[in-house]
């Protein structure tokens, strides 16, 4: 039997809602029935990428603004694992983005890299009047 996993999740721009989201995904995470590879640490890195990208999303994308929302969807296609983050900002480009100085604790910028590191694949772009980032983890 195919796996079918389909989460859609719409939270407040709150912060107060990072590690619900988090532990949402590493309990999907540890489900994956045919995924081969160390599902515990499978787990913990999809914590941190959707903690990192609502993060993003709330206080940079949607500015802190409590009228706004993000929108979550986790989903199994294709031997994949795909999150996606909307969010209602402007976006920016996120190839600009140069990679952070480690030495300076006081920097932003390190979520993204972060992301980039963990995921397969990432991509930032726009989508219905606000911008949608895209991280595809390859289960196979």
């Amino acid at each position: 039997m195919k796996e079918k996993i389909e989460v859609d999740i719409r939270v407040p721009n709150q912060t107060r809602y990072l590690s619900l989201i988090g532990k949402i995904g590493e309990e999907i995470a540890r489900t994956l029935k045919k995924y081969k590879g160390d599902r515990n640490e499978l787990a913990y890195h999809i914590n941190i990428v959707l903690t990192e990208a609502m993060a993003n999303a709330i206080r940079h994308a949607n500015e802190g603004d409590p009228r706004k929302e993000v929108h979550i969807t986790i989903a199994i296609k294709q031997k994949c694992l795909h999150i996606r983050v909307f969010d209602e900002g402007q976006g920016f480009d996120i190839s600009s983005l140069p990679a952070p100085d480690f030495e300076d604790l006081d920097e932003h910028g390190r979520g993204v890299y972060i992301i980039r590191s963990l995921m397969d694949r990432v991509s930032y772009k726009k989508y219905n009047g606000g911008h949608v980032l895209e991280m595809v983890k390859t289960l196979s």
